[in-house]
């Protein structure tokens, strides 16, 4: 057995490798520039703040229901090679017209300048709606059977490790220096995207099913009827529903409760990406490549537990001076702040461990014909389950509910997924 790092120097992974990590450091490169640009300077309401970045989180999902059965049927029908070429060209164009709606945001037209803005990440949701399956279903077709946690577990690092360089970046770089990236990163992810090694069609040919609405239904109830698989894609589901919360809620939240400025909303952020993937490698080492659930339960109550001592701590923070912002200097000098930044990556490192085995049983309990599809009905409902986030936190936004509290809430839903995968590991024993 290829040790999972060995795969980094095999053409059959790390072309795919590169593709998925330049595409996610791109997404979170814009979306984090769009968000910390419109919280730090065109918004000055918190409860604006939060219903923007809900909504645009919502606009990224759209495309998960109405395309994902597309997206899986395509992918399970055509060499999965091609389409990423595909999807990889779409996003030079979609990464023109977001950067473009950024520079005329920054340059006095607002209104128009988010409308693009916002256009472009119901674009990025369309374009990774259609790359999602084929990350995930490509690795049973390019890597042997014992491979496939160790190559799921560094597509996961990668993914958090990109979006931690990405958000990092935005926090940093300017409006102009950020539109100019994402267009060159995109340029060299659709060329990494070239060089992935052919996937064709495994099983008979498919009769693909254009409709969204009967295709979508189809391909759930073809999966979530298989027990084991409506365990897993539950329990994922549950992660994501936290995960959207999170994300909704950090960047207002440390604007307004740690009063920090921008670079530290990117660096809490990026904490917690570096978190995951940290906890993706270390759940393959504890699994020694096998896949199983057997350490999910504990992991996600685990999160649970960090997640009520973060909502304690934002608390007990003790705020900046009335009309200023603590800078990142000032930020990690506090004394609460080393607590808080460990408490975020015990969070994000349990949190990997948790969905990490979680993915790569999807990919292997069904066919290799049927992994895109898999992977679709997972994203079709995981769209769901992270739409019901994004609007609960436009909902308890409205009714009063602080983000600290909002956290208490992410602690009970972290039970609900344990007591899911608990399921689904006494299911596969």
């Amino acid at each position: 057995m290829i040790n999972a790092l060995g795969l980094l120097k095999e053409r059959r992974f790390l072309p795919l490798f590169v593709t998925q990590f330049l595409g996610a450091f791109n997404d979170n490169l814009f979306k984090t520039a769009m968000v910390l640009f419109a919280t730090y300077t065109v918004f000055n309401d918190p409860a604006v703040e939060s219903n923007f970045n809900a909504l645009a989180t919502g606009l990224a999902l759209i495309p998960f229901f109405l395309l994902s059965a597309l997206s899986g049927q395509l992918a399970d029908t055509y060499d999965k090679a091609r389409i990423i070429r595909l999807v990889k060209a779409a996003e030079i164009a979609i990464m023109i017209f977001g950067a473009s709606g950024l520079l005329l945001a920054r340059h006095g037209y607002a209104t128009i300048g988010i409308a693009m803005m916002l256009a472009a990440v119901l674009m990025l949701g369309t374009h990774s709606t259609f790359f999602g399956p084929i990350k995930y279903a490509i690795l049973p077709q390019h890597l042997q059977d014992d491979e496939v946690l160790g190559g799921t577990g560094l597509v996961e690092a990668g993914t958090y490790l990109s979006i931690l360089m990405g958000t990092v970046l935005a926090g940093w770089i300017s409006v102009e220096g950020a539109a100019a990236t994402v267009v060159v990163v995109a340029l060299i992810g659709y060329l990494s995207g070239r060089q992935v090694p052919p996937a064709p069609r495994l099983g008979p040919p498919l009769a693909i099913n254009w409709n969204p609405v009967t295709a979508s239904w189809r391909l759930i109830s073809a999966t979530m009827h298989i027990p084991r698989l409506f365990l897993a894609i539950c329990a994922i589901s549950f992660f994501w529903t936290i995960g959207s919360v999170l994300i909704v809620i950090f960047p207002p939240l440390v604007k307004n409760v740690l009063t920090a400025d921008e670079r530290v909303a990117s660096l809490t952020i990026a904490i917690f990406s570096v978190g995951v993937a940290i906890g993706s490698v270390v759940i393959n080492s504890m699994l020694k490549s096998r896949i199983s659930a057997q350490y999910s339960p504990i992991s996600v109550i685990l999160m649970a537990v960090f997640v009520a001592a973060f909502s304690v701590e934002a608390r007990l923070w003790r705020p900046a001076a009335p009309g200023l912002l603590y800078g990142m200097v000032d930020f990690v000098t506090m004394p609460q702040a080393l607590v808080v930044l460990a408490t975020l990556m015990a969070i994000a490192i349990t949190g990997g461990m948790f969905v990490v085995p979680l993915y790569a049983f999807l990919t292997t309990t069904v066919t290799k014909d049927q992994t895109a599809r898999t992977v679709a009905a997972n994203n079709v409902v995981n769209a769901g389950a992270m739409t019901v986030g994004a609007l609960s936190v436009i909902g308890l936004t409205a009714l009063g509910v602080s983000p600290a509290d909002m956290l208490l809430v992410v602690s009970g839903m972290c039970l609900v997924a344990a007591w899911i995968a608990r399921k689904l590991h006494r299911a596969c024993d």
